[in-house]
C-alpha cells in the first residue's frame, strides 16, 4: 500500500489530502489523525493494519515532530494507505519519500498577484460572484493566510452577491495594511493622499514610528544609491541594483520604481527633509505628527 507525502502550503496540503484519498476510496474524515506527542512508533503501528474490508489508512502530520529513520521506515512499508503531512522535508528525508512512496506538492503563492490570483480561481470554483478587484482586496489583507481567505470565502457564500471590494470589506471588517514601499512610491508620484493612507495603515496596524522612520532612511538609502547608479550612464536592471546594493531582488526594484521619478537635486532636497523630520522626531515632536509632514513634504 502506498505512502502518499503531501508538502508546501499546509491549507493547500490538507485540501489536497482529501481530494487525493478521496479519489482513491477513502474518506479522510473517518481515518484516525495522529500529531505532536502521538505520532510515536508504537501508536502510529496501531493503525498500520489492514481492517476486514481491505485497505484502511492513517493520516500523520509532522508538524512540530522530528521523525526518526525507523519510524519513517515503518511509514513507508505499511500495509495500509500513509497520509504523511510532511510542510517543508529537509531533502535527506525528500529524498526517502521519493523512493518509497509518492509526493505530492502543494505550493503556495507568496506574491500579492499570485494570491489574488488564487482568490478569484477559488472563487469561481466555488461559484461566487467576486470582482477582481475584491478578490485583491483580500490578498491585501490576508497576503499568504490562504485559510483565512477561504473563512472569507465560506461567509460570502452565506450572502446574496456581486461581492463589490467595499462589500467583501464591509463583510471582512479589515483594512489592509500598510506597504511603506507603496507609501515612498505614492510621494514621489505626487500622491500625498495615497502615501497618508498607507502611512496611517502602517501606525494602526501598530509600526512603531521611529522603526517607520529607520525603514524610510533605508530605503530613501537605496533610492539616492540607485539614482546615483543611472547617472553612470546605461540602463540599470533589478539585477543589476540587487548586485551593486547588496540587497535582495525586490526591495532593489522598490528602489528603482521610486529613483526613476527623481533627479539629483530632488534626492537631496529629500534626504534634507528626512534628516529635519528624524532630528524633530527625537526632540519629542509627536511622531506620528512629523512622519506624515514629512510624507507630505516629500510628496511635492
Amino acid at each position: 500500500m502506498p505512502l502518499i507525502v503531501f508538502s508546501g502550503n499546509r491549507f493547500l496540503a490538507d485540501e489536497t489530502l482529501r481530494d487525493t484519498l478521496s479519489a482513491r476510496g477513502l474518506d479522510a474524515r473517518a481515518l484516525p489523525r495522529l500529531g505532536g506527542e502521538d505520532v510515536t512508533a508504537d501508536t502510529v503501528g496501531s493503525h498500520l493494519n489492514p481492517g476486514l474490508f481491505g485497505d484502511g489508512g492513517v493520516i500523520v502530520d509532522l508538524e512540530g515532530v522530528k521523525p526518526d529513520k525507523a519510524l519513517l521506515e515503518l511509514l513507508a512499508a505499511a500495509p495500509v494507505t500513509v497520509a504523511l503531512l510532511d510542510e517543508t522535508p529537509p531533502a535527506t528525508r525528500l529524498k526517502l519519500y521519493e523512493a518509497r512512496g509518492e509526493v505530492v506538492p502543494s505550493p503556495a503563492p507568496s506574491k500579492p498577484g499570485d494570491v489574488a490570483g488564487w482568490v478569484v480561481q477559488r472563487a469561481r470554483k466555488e461559484r461566487l460572484p467576486v470582482e477582481r478587484d475584491a478578490c485583491a482586496y483580500l490578498a491585501e489583507v490576508f497576503g499568504a493566510d490562504l485559510a483565512g481567505i477561504a473563512g472569507e470565502l465560506n461567509k460570502l457564500a452565506l450572502l446574496d452577491g456581486p461581492f463589490t471590494r467595499e462589500a467583501v470589506r464591509r463583510v471582512v471588517g479589515r483594512e489592509p495594511p500598510g506597504d511603506s514601499f507603496a507609501m515612498l512610491g505614492a510621494a514621489t508620484a505626487g500622491k500625498p493622499g495615497e502615501a497618508v493612507t498607507q502611512l496611517r495603515r502602517l501606525l494602526a496596524s501598530g509600526e512603531d514610528p521611529f522603526k517607520l522612520m529607520g525603514a524610510v532612511v533605508w530605503q530613501y538609502s537605496l533610492v539616492a544609491r540607485c539614482v546615483a547608479l543611472q547617472q553612470e550612464g546605461g540602463r540599470v536592471t533589478e539585477q543589476v541594483a540587487a548586485q551593486r546594493l547588496g540587497v535582495k531582488p525586490y526591495p532593489a526594484k522598490k528602489a528603482l520604481e521610486v529613483a526613476r521619478r527623481l533627479n539629483e537635486a530632488r534626492i537631496r532636497a529629500h534626504l534634507n527633509r528626512i534628516l529635519d523630520a528624524d532630528l524633530a522626531m527625537k526632540r519629542g515632536l509627536d511622531a506620528g505628527v512629523a512622519l506624515e509632514r514629512l510624507i507630505v513634504q516629500l510628496s511635492v
